[in-house]
């Protein structure tokens, strides 16, 4: 797809299945499921998970730099771990979730540019990130965990 190497391709795409069946099970439960194996609580969780995965990512790229551009990638890449640690709460978790993914493109985009990400980088997160977004902000529409009142 687009020169993304396959195996990344595929941990990629395998990697949104929660997300997905978090968007699923929000739109329409599924009986005999507990509650925090679908809909708000999959989505809430999994991107509790992958945000700061997304931390170790840019830390990753920030070890290709050095100087000044290596320190502000070791500062940036802290921000998604602690995005998802003070603002993944509550009524707002998802979209707080959404944001800090959306946020992260302009910094993937730097270290993609500045040629310490892969040249097909930026190809997979467009994809990954068009997907997660949708179904994080639809999560939030359609469903409503039981702490909210």
């Amino acid at each position: 797809m687009n020169g993304i190497p396959r195996i990344p391709l595929l941990l990629g795409l395998a990697g949104l299945l929660p997300f997905l069946w978090g968007v699923l099970t929000a739109i329409s439960p599924i009986d005999g499921v507990t509650d925090y194996f679908q809909g708000w609580a999959v989505l809430a969780d999994y991107a509790m998970v992958i945000l700061p995965f997304m931390s170790g990512v840019i830390w990753g790229f920030a070890t290709k730099a050095t100087g000044k551009q290596a320190t502000t990638l070791y500062v940036l890449s802290v921000i998604p771990a602690l995005w998802a640690f003070f603002f993944i709460l509550e009524e707002t978790a998802l979209l707080s979730a959404a944001v800090g993914f959306v946020v992260l493109l302009p910094i993937d985009y730097a270290c993609h540019r500045a040629g310490l990400a892969p040249p097909w980088w930026m190809r997979l997160r467009l994809i990954l990130t068009g997907v997660v977004v949708p179904c994080l902000v639809i999560g939030h529409l359609v469903s409503a965990p039981s702490f909210v009142s």
